[in-house]
């Protein structure tokens, strides 16, 4: 196996050989530099081209520069490269400003060995997951979309996503999901976990939004016997729970504040103790975080931790609503009507084509989660062998067809012009008093063209 190659950059030759003798004494390959520019020549030497390195150690002040200048110079150059940032006065607000320019860590002098060799070797370990997760980018046909079941994806979107989501499943990487409330963020954490290699080992899922901040650091962290009033045994915590497997945390945007140091705290070190205990605890636990707010505006206001903010976005994926992936209506409107015609008992055949437009027609503010229950509800109510649109709730039932920059540019174009056909036929209808002649004479088209359309569309008149 290859050994981890390192760059120590400090400007005392003293402090550099010293650490430099004892990583070699540590089994690593070691490299030195005094100075930015020397640096940066070992850096884009040809040796370091076929035989990169792995991991940077970096002093915060140098002769020709400052350390976060060259940081910036460096992960410009050399993206991959894990750059532990060394200084003499330790700041949260360096350590942030470190982190959010490419830093992997951050350590004070005189500097702790022990820690040091800690964070090498969790550096090297992401940076492995790093170059594994930009190698299964590469491979575009290596991971298809039919090879992802259960999921329903009909649009370009949903499928580029799922390709996403098994190319980074494969992986130990943190992964963050984005997107608006009830469009399947849990959904999509699942898959991730389904499709990795954790797959045999728990999924522990919590709602970070859902319970008081007091329970919440009992639950996520367990708590020791007498810890708090109500504490009669020691209680084991999700990350002990999840050990091995991946750990979901839902509606992570909520976490309060001191509670994202902890959460930090076992991002980075994989460790953490019980409330009311003085014991650490090591656990090896993926995390799949999910949010519909911006974190990063939080970031931006002081009630989102910056440093936490990166540590968690190290893959993040975009859950698309579903106004903007209108394809995915039909065939995910067909699914819960099955669902729940066996779950009441009822015989249903589908749904017409009105109460089908009227669906797509619908922007769904609640995303899937509102077309389920919209469904069920007209599975409840429907008297025929088809649901029709009196069957749908009244908010789609009197939908408006609209045309916005906010959906009708997101369109693939044969729905668009779908779209635009529906509005025309509407209008010269209306225009007309619903005489068939007339209208088809305002939109230039035969009365045989129009009554196609008509029925094609499912349009009454």
């Amino acid at each position: 196996m290859r050994k981890v190659k390192i760059l120590v950059i400090e400007d005392d030759p003293s402090q550099a050989n010293i650490l430099a003798d004892f990583l070699r004494h540590k089994g690593y390959r070691v490299d030195k530099a005094l100075t930015a520019k020397v640096a940066l020549e070992r850096l884009g030497s040809d040796e370091n081209k076929s035989d990169p390195i792995d991991v940077i150690i970096l002093d915060w002040k140098l002769p020709d520069g400052d350390g976060l200048s060259l940081l910036e110079q460096i992960k410009s150059k050399h993206p991959f490269a894990q750059v532990i940032m060394l200084t003499a006065f330790g700041s949260v607000e360096r350590a942030v400003e470190a982190i959010k320019k490419g830093a992997y860590h951050y350590i004070t002098k005189p500097v702790n060995f022990d820690e040091l060799i800690v964070t090498i070797e969790r550096a090297a370990r992401e940076l492995r997951l790093q170059k594994e997760i930009e190698l299964l980018k590469r491979k575009l046909d290596t991971v298809t979309v039919p090879q992802v079941s259960g999921i329903i994806a009909e649009s370009s979107r949903m499928k580029e996503l799922l390709s996403l989501v098994a190319k980074v499943a494969r992986t130990d990487a943190t992964v963050l999901i984005l997107g608006e409330s009830g469009t399947g963020k849990e959904i999509i954490a699942r898959l991730v976990h389904t499709l990795s290699t954790r797959r045999e080992k728990s999924f522990m899922t919590i709602n970070c939004a859902a319970i008081p901040e007091g329970l919440l650091e009992s639950e996520l962290f367990g708590h020791e016997k007498g810890a708090f009033t109500g504490a009669h045994q020691t209680k084991p915590g999700l990350f002990e729970l999840a050990h091995e497997g991946t750990l979901f945390l839902d509606e992570i945007g909520d976490l309060p504040m001191a509670l994202q140091a902890k959460l930090l705290r076992v991002l980075q070190n994989g460790t953490f103790h019980r409330v009311g205990g003085t014991r650490e605890i090591s656990v090896n636990v993926r995390i799949i975080a999910a949010t519909n707010r911006d974190l990063e505006s939080m970031v931006r206001e002081g009630i989102f931790r910056e440093d936490l903010f990166w540590r968690l976005n190290v893959f993040s994926l975009y859950v698309p609503p579903l106004r903007s992936r209108k394809e995915d209506i039909p065939a995910l409107a067909t699914h819960f009507l099955k669902t729940f015609a066996r779950k009441h008992g009822k015989r249903l055949h589908g749904i017409s084509r009105d109460a089908m437009e009227r669906l797509i027609t619908y922007d769904f503010p609640g995303n899937v989660r509102e077309l389920e229950n919209a469904v069920e509800r007209a599975v409840i109510l429907a008297e025929d062998e088809v649901v029709r649109v009196e069957d749908l709730p009244p908010s789609m039932r009197n939908v408006k067809e609209k045309i916005s920059d906010d959906n009708f540019n997101d369109l693939p174009l044969p729905e668009a012009v779908a779209m635009l056909e529906r509005r025309r036929i509407r209008e010269a209808l209306r225009k007309a008093g619903g005489v068939k002649t007339r209208a088809a004479e305002m939109l230039g088209i035969s009365e045989r063209v129009l009554r196609y359309k008509l029925e094609k569309y499912g349009m009454e008149t």
